[in-house]
């Protein structure tokens, strides 16, 4: 009799425990647009993950890298002051390095704030990567990730919010 392997090809697929990773800046969005996107996709039964839903005295950074790649879906709500946020720019490249490594698919949504300004980092988003001392080899290497993060994240198909 021949024996199989115990190895199927489910092993190299990604364990994929959340529908959606909502990527969002708290300060602009959570008690809004984000909120209500949120309590939308729970209400249709899409296993949605957000920051705010962490117990308190948990390693935020090691649950939330965790829960970006078991997500089918990444959602990127860029608001106004969504650069000026290092966590946030920290998921975002997390988010891109799961796109190309994992296949996840990419939604950026725009919440009052046009495209360009964000592909391009001008504005508010340009303000914010002038705040980023570069005074480091590190911190170069990091600023960098995100500007190409950003303009990656950009050029995927979007949703643009204008009006509430």
């Amino acid at each position: 009799m021949a024996s199989t392997s115990s190895t199927s090809i489910s092993t190299f697929i990604p364990q994929r425990y959340f529908d959606v990773f909502l990527s969002f800046r708290g300060e602009d969005t959570r008690f809004n647009f984000t909120d209500h996107f949120y309590e939308n996709l729970i209400r249709r039964g899409i296993h949605t993950f957000r920051d705010d839903s962490l117990e308190r005295g948990e390693e935020i950074e090691p649950e939330l890298l965790k829960a970006i790649e078991e997500s089918r879906f990444s959602l990127i709500v860029f608001s106004e002051n969504y650069a000026g946020s290092r966590w946030c720019l920290d998921e975002l490249v997390k988010i891109m390095k799961c796109k190309k490594e994992m296949k996840q698919t990419v939604v950026p949504i725009f919440y009052h704030v046009d495209p360009s300004l964000v592909r391009n980092q001008t504005g508010r988003f340009g303000e914010a990567f002038s705040n980023y001392k570069e005074d480091t080899e590190e911190m170069k290497e990091k600023v960098r990730s995100w500007r190409s993060a950003l303009t990656e994240a950009t050029n995927i198909s979007e949703e643009h919010v204008k009006d509430g």
